[in-house]
């Protein structure tokens, strides 16, 4: 039996890992396209300040909360009750189940600019058959694995994360050492897209909102922690490389192209700028750091999706058949639910594409509502113990989290609400049987 605990440098990196997946990549881009140097540097301080209240709001709460495992349910359900704790687990659980569906998919649609060619196309956007039985393989490769122990799924993690950082310090290296100051002064005062100094950082936020989803993985296995310090440890750890790691590819990538070339760029636009400093390798290497980095983003997600059923059948939100775990102390029913959900998305894919990414976007909104409600029941809990520090921290957390909500957009928040009140039937049905089976006894 798998009873062994995860260490503070293997949580580190399962932060790190479901947050940095394929978004880096695609970053400077998607950051050129909408806005010059100057606003670049604003919204990375005002999101750097944001996301770092809020991963102090999980730190200080593993510290006054420790009797409270897997945060992202727990929180939730100790803050606002039973009801909303399961929307948070439902809401968490559809997310990130719909959402790692998409690292496949980019995954095999990467394998592709190896093997496709325009008279024959085998993987294509990983849409394909070719690509729906790679992909298929490869899910039920990683359910095997994680299967075996959970401890074990985080230390492959762990290689796979160090792996993937590489192409990425090789990126940041590279555009440093061809950096012109005049170039990035250039970019930096760049007002060609005729629009606001403002407007621009909202623009860029609505990118960042997306790159820094995965926060709560220490907290959500927290469980399965050696030490309870090492959660919020962890947690702040992830957050700081990711966000460095954000902010050198970003900026660095304004000091060795233009704006509007960069901004012109095919994604993955960071294999396009180091193709053109180093050849043909550059994309190479960025190329097989990103299947890499979804590869691993996938398995830790996994991790997840895999822990939030089991902490809230504990409380009777969901069905009790998903309190059964393996001889590898791993939630198995769990486990089986994720990967066939995740199997019928990638079918979903290859046969209505357009439809799924209406899914995808509709899902991915609903993880803010879980770090809203953390950050509420953190505010909640610091002026129950009447301290300023932890006060101020816990405002800026709830400003920042409810704006994340408003940044999303009204429109799929509202759409999202259908996926919600499919939850709900999931989540009566388990009080009803837990009831039932309460007056049997």
């Amino acid at each position: 039996m798998s009873t062994a605990k995860i260490g503070l440098l293997s949580l580190t990196a399962l932060v790190f890992s479901s947050m940095v997946g394929s978004g880096v990549f695609s970053l400077p881009q998607n950051m050129a396209f909408v806005a010059n140097g100057q606003a670049l540097l604003i919204a990375w301080l005002i999101t750097g300040v944001g996301i770092l209240f809020l991963a102090f709001a999980l730190l200080y709460l593993t510290r006054q909360r420790p009797d409270l495992d897997g945060g992202i349910y727990n929180y939730a359900r100790e803050g606002f009750g039973d009801l909303i704790g399961f929307c948070s687990a439902w809401g968490y659980w559809l997310c990130t189940t719909i959402g790692i569906v998409g690292y496949v998919v980019i995954a095999f649609s990467s394998v592709g600019m190896f093997t496709d060619s325009p008279n024959q196309i085998y993987f294509g956007e990983g849409n394909t058959l070719y690509a729906l039985i790679g992909s298929s393989i490869f899910v039920w490769l990683i359910h095997w694995l994680v299967s075996r122990g959970i401890k074990e799924a985080a230390l492959v993690n762990l290689i796979a994360t160090i792996a993937k950082i590489v192409p990425i310090v090789i990126f940041i290296i590279f555009t440093l050492i061809a950096f012109k100051l005049d170039l990035f002064k250039s970019n930096f005062l760049d007002f060609s897209l005729q629009t606001t100094t403002w407007e621009q950082v909202r623009n860029l936020m609505l990118i960042t909102l997306w790159v820094f989803t995965g926060i709560e993985g220490a907290v959500v296995l927290s469980s399965r922690a050696k030490k309870r310090n090492d959660i919020g440890k962890a947690t702040v750890l992830g957050v700081l490389l990711a966000l460095s790691f954000y902010v050198l590819v970003t900026v660095l990538s304004y000091g060795v192209a233009s704006r509007a070339e960069i901004a012109g760029m095919h994604n993955p636009s960071m294999a396009a700028i180091l193709e053109q400093l180093i050849g043909l390798p550059g994309m190479i290497i960025i190329t097989v750091g990103l299947i890499i980095s979804v590869s691993s983003s996938y398995l830790s997600w996994t991790l997840y999706a895999t822990e939030i059923p089991f902490l809230a059948a504990k409380h009777n939100a969901f069905p009790k058949i998903f309190l059964k775990i393996n001889q590898n102390n791993v939630p198995i029913s769990s486990l089986w639910l994720t990967s066939i959900v995740v199997q019928i998305s990638l079918i979903a894919v290859c046969f209505f594409d357009k439809n799924y990414t209406q899914l995808l976007l509709i899902s991915s909104v609903m993880i803010l509502v879980p770090y809203f409600l953390v950050s509420a029941f953190y505010f909640k809990e610091s002026l129950k113990n009447k301290r300023t520090k932890h006060i101020s921290i816990a405002t800026i957390a709830v400003i920042y989290s409810a704006w994340l909500i408003y940044a999303a957009g009204i429109s799929l928040l509202l759409l999202s609400a259908v996926l919600y009140v499919v939850g709900l039937c999931i989540y009566f049905y388990s009080r009803y049987s837990s009831k039932k089976l309460v007056l049997k006894q």
